[in-house]
């Protein structure tokens, strides 16, 4: 009788496991990273603190093996990072407290390159959003938005990517780079389910904002951003996976950010 019984148990288990659904591939397809090496070169806001590499050892050690090790030191936000909501919002949540279900999922891209070709303080507007909605018949939920406003292609060059290559306070307001518009950050947050929004430029407000309203509406609805994301140029528009993994700093408002694409082949 035990016999029997553990078969009808086994038998029932490989039942289910047929009937269940199959894990998603995460992996499947190519895979293109959307970070910036950090290095001398590395862009940062103007009052940042840059990145610097202490080399403190590289080379042979006494007792015959090859040893390298390094320190360094960066701002949070630079190069290719992440703001946490608490960047512009008290309540906001921490790098270490955004699930991590928010930084991975399925991405888009808004293609405003060309009206940022003829006007580089251009922000997206909320028609960019629902006339992508409109070309590929579904709402922008459940997803990971990047903006490719075409300015990737001048990284490093600070003063092609920033509008000035001058650091310091004075340098701020020289600043002259595409973003988005409060209106349509407020319609997102307001509107739809957006896990995060990310874009290849310094700031998700333009360069020439002074009260980073774009910041503060999506922070305040805990929608993280990613700024300064490469080769967006290589993703289509929709049907690939974001996978967007920042170093998990204890209290951070944001940090570097390892972020790839991988697109259906």
């Amino acid at each position: 009788m035990q016999k029997v019984t553990s078969f009808f148990i086994l038998s029932g288990l490989l039942i289910l496991g047929a009937c269940s659904p199959p894990e998603p591939d995460l992996l499947s397809g190519k895979i293109i990273d959307l970070s910036y090496a950090y290095d001398d070169t590395t862009i940062f806001w103007p009052t940042a603190k840059e990145f610097e590499l202490e080399v403190v050892h590289a080379g042979m050690t006494d007792a015959g093996y090859y040893y390298a090790a390094n320190n360094f030191c960066t701002a949070e936000h630079g190069g290719t990072h992440i703001d946490a909501p608490i960047h512009f919002s008290e309540n906001g949540k921490t790098v270490d407290a955004i699930p991590v279900d928010r930084l991975i999922g399925k991405g888009v891209v808004i293609d405003v390159s060309e009206k940022c070709t003829e006007n580089r303080d251009y922000r997206a507007q909320v028609e960019d959003f629902t006339a992508w909605e409109e070309e590929h018949g579904g709402q922008l939920n459940d997803v990971i938005i990047l903006l490719r406003t075409g300015f990737g292609k001048y990284w490093p060059d600070r003063e092609q990517y920033m509008g000035t290559d001058e650091r310091g306070e004075q340098a701020v307001p020289k600043l002259h780079f595409p973003g988005l518009h409060p209106e349509a950050a407020k319609w997102l947050a307001e509107n739809r389910s957006v896990k995060a929004i990310g874009l290849d430029t310094p700031s998700i407000d333009y360069g020439q904002s002074r009260l980073f309203e774009s910041h503060v509406t999506l922070f305040e609805h805990n929608i993280p951003a990613f700024e300064n994301i490469a080769n967006l140029d290589q993703l289509p528009e929709k049907d690939f996976t974001v996978i967007a993994l920042p170093m998990k700093i204890k209290g951070g408002s944001g940090g570097p950010l390892r972020i790839v694409a991988v697109v259906k082949e």
